[in-house]
């Protein structure tokens, strides 16, 4: 077989210790790659490469189409490597696979069987976000039609073709109706489409609680950027207690990435402590990408024998259940001895029967014929007196022909025209102002509001124009 090119980045922390006994176990399951090394993290930020990702590397994924990617540190001083991978390669399917591996591994959920497809371009990851006034800080949640029903279809496309049965969505649609509520519609639309598959929703807080309780209950979970995030490390603990067998795989339609959900580890980095399990699994996910079915199957297969037979590394080895405690190199040999072998007690893994139909990645989008019309503006003000009714006088001197004030909120809470002293007050206000009903705007109008407010000493930080779509207010209430 043809060697296939594919970029490997070490990453930072224990990643250059796990990833090279993961490329040994590929070499001795008998993959047949050509890795092309990059710098990916900490040095190619010392390098001068803000976003952590030298040239070289991405010209190599964008080459190769597949990245083998270790642990990488990221800071509140540094950009957020993964999420610059994940949205400059369009990697909108974020898949990681939820399996208990009971009795070998310690669990409370010795069923628990979940995949997680989570979002990965949009929602509060956007990197939108702004220090406003003193008091208050600002970030967009931001969700498309096209993102939605990509990572919705793919959700229902993957159990198809996996033989999961079921498809859960989990958001928070009752209190967020334009963002949630727009993925639950959409997530509707598209079930219906996939009559063979069943299909439901529920609230994230009530569906996290039910996953604690049963998870047995859920198949595939499709779900919003920062709630997936938050949920699959939640399960990737209930799973084994550990995050060291837990990976994930970021898809789009030119690249995918292959990484594990563990950091660098830097306290333990260059012990020979670290499991290499997450980022082999991840190695076998890539393999099974690649057409390589058979050596993922054999690699995997291998794993799980070493498992059963209780020799594993310090994160999840017991002294009272294992019968042995094995350092990182010692685990891949362990691996390693082992290709050729099933488990016994666990399933056995089958990769070598590819899945028929091919998964959609891009959707073609035709945008819906809307009529949409300017009905009011949202200005937020830093004004730092504590007094309602005061800002409402002088905002109602404003534009009045043509914008009214209709209220003010706080932090979310109304102040104006009606309040209770107990509201707890900010230096950030929410101004609402509407057009005369069944009128709408120019834009000119609300520059020429927003105007007056500067010539008033009313200091605007922000604004939103407030449309009409189809006749139907596109703004919460």
């Amino acid at each position: 077989m043809t060697s296939q090119a594919i970029t490997v980045a070490a990453g930072d922390g224990i990643g250059p210790e796990i990833t090279a006994v993961v490329l040994d176990l590929l070499t001795a399951a008998g993959a047949s790659l050509a890795p092309e090394f990059v710098q990916i993290g900490q040095q190619a930020q010392a390098a001068g490469f803000s976003s952590g990702i030298a040239d070289s590397a991405w010209d190599s994924v964008r080459r190769t189409g597949l990245l083998l990617k270790g642990p990488v540190l990221s800071s509140r001083q540094q950009a957020n490597t993964n999420i610059i991978l994940r949205k400059s390669l369009g990697l909108f399917a974020n898949v990681r696979p939820c399996l208990s591996y009971h009795p070998f591994v310690a669990t409370r959920y010795p069923a628990l069987d979940v995949v997680i497809i989570r979002e990965n371009e949009e929602d509060l990851y956007g990197g939108l976000e702004y220090r406003q006034t003193t008091d208050v800080a600002h970030g967009l949640k931001l969700f498309s039609r096209p993102g939605c029903e990509k990572i919705i279809r793919y959700a229902f496309d993957y159990a198809q073709t996996h033989g999961r049965q079921k498809v859960s969505a989990l958001t928070k649609d009752k209190i967020m109706e334009f963002t949630d509520g727009f993925f639950h519609q959409i997530f509707l639309e598209i079930a219906a489409a996939y009559p063979e598959i069943k299909s439901e929703h529920e609230s994230l807080d009530l569906g996290t609680a039910r996953l604690i309780e049963t998870p047995e209950s859920f198949d595939v979970i499709v779900i919003p950027n920062l709630y997936g995030d938050i949920l699959s490390g939640l399960v990737a603990q209930m799973t084994t207690g550990s995050t060291g067998l837990s990976c994930a795989a970021n898809l789009g339609p030119h690249c995918s990435v292959f990484e594990t959900l563990h950091g660098p580890a830097l306290e333990i980095a260059g012990q020979d402590r670290a499991n290499p399990s997450g980022l082999l699994l991840a190695a076998i996910l890539l393999l099974v990408q690649m057409g390589q079915s058979e050596v993922a199957e054999k690699l995997h297969n291998a794993w799980l024998y070493t498992l059963e037979q209780g020799r594993l590394t310090a994160d999840i080895y017991r002294a009272e259940a294992h019968r042995e405690k094995l350092g990182t190199q010692a685990f891949g040999a362990a691996v390693a001895a082992n290709l050729g072998r099933r488990p016994q007690t666990l399933r056995p893994v089958v990769y070598s029967t590819p899945s028929a139909p091919t998964l959609q990645h891009n959707i073609p989008y035709q945008p819906p014929v809307v009529s949409k019309s300017l009905v009011g503006v949202d200005l937020f003000l830093d004004w730092q007196i504590e007094d309602p009714p005061l800002l409402a006088e002088r905002l109602q001197r404003l534009n009045e022909k043509t914008l009214s004030l209709a209220c003010i909120t706080n932090l979310g809470v109304t102040v104006w025209p009606e309040a209770f002293p107990e509201t707890r007050l900010s230096d950030h206000w929410h101004c609402r102002f509407l057009a005369p009903a069944g009128q709408s705007l120019e834009q000119g109008d609300v520059l020429a509001l927003m105007q007056q407010a500067l010539q008033a000493e009313l200091h605007w930080i922000k604004s939103e124009f407030l449309f009409a779509i189809d006749g139907q207010s596109a703004f919460s209430h």
